[in-house]
């Protein structure tokens, strides 16, 4: 985001998990400049690991236009009182409270689908480029547990390899992540070891901010 003009904030991101990564070991971001147009920009990301690629992200900017708008309306929910959240939920760089956890928490198959209200764990400075690429961050939680659900109970976790494969994020409006937002997930379909997902982002007043798909990795150890 730093080598676009500010007046084009991202509203897409691609995004490969080709190796897993060492977080105490140093990354080198490469960044490609693909284009730059009259109202689009676009970026192709490499990060790099011990020689080798580990991810990879093509992202695009827009400048701010005017057009048709319509939007999927959220569920009647409300953000949870912070009263209601467990201490243990609060040293986290996100606090997150899921909708009908005690059911969730059950051994048993679920439906494919949950929601789940989250915000950045204190305030975030006025940067519209940290707000987003803090969702892009946190909009990885949830997604393969909702492709896990409907096999509650019929596999053991510890004998599951899981990991996110491929992810994709659209930005619809400028975002705020030190406001409660409500995450709605579901899954459509799961095979040949991957599950896949798909999440949307709203505001507490219901305006949908952002969408969510991803690809990931859920393999049995026999």
């Amino acid at each position: 985001a730093r080598t676009v003009e500010q007046d084009r904030p991202i509203h897409s991101l691609h995004a490969y998990f080709l190796r897993p990564g060492d977080p105490k070991t140093p990354a080198i971001f490469d960044v490609e400049r693909i284009r730059d147009g009259k109202s689009f920009a676009t970026r192709r990301i490499v990060v790099i690991q011990n020689g080798q690629a580990i991810f990879n992200m093509d992202a695009s900017f827009q400048v701010v236009e005017q057009g048709l708008e319509h939007a999927l309306p959220m569920k009647p929910l409300t953000p949870p009182n912070m009263s209601d959240i467990p201490k243990e939920l609060l040293g986290s760089p996100f606090i997150s409270f899921r909708e009908d956890h005690k059911r969730l928490l059950e051994e048993r198959p679920q439906p494919a689908m949950q929601d789940t209200w989250l915000r950045a764990n204190g305030t975030v400075p006025d940067d519209p480029v940290l707000h987003t690429a803090l969702l892009a961050y946190e909009s990885d939680s949830t997604l393969l547990g909702t492709a896990r659900l409907p096999h509650r109970g019929s596999f053991k976790r510890e004998r599951m390899q899981m990991a996110s494969l491929d992810h994709a994020l659209w930005f619809h409006r400028p975002i705020r992540v030190d406001d409660w937002l409500l995450y709605s997930v579901d899954s459509p379909a799961s095979s040949h070891s991957r599950g896949f997902t798909r999440g949307s982002i709203y505001a507490a007043d219901g305006t949908l901010m952002a969408s969510c798909m991803q690809e990931g990795l859920m393999r049995l150890w026999r």
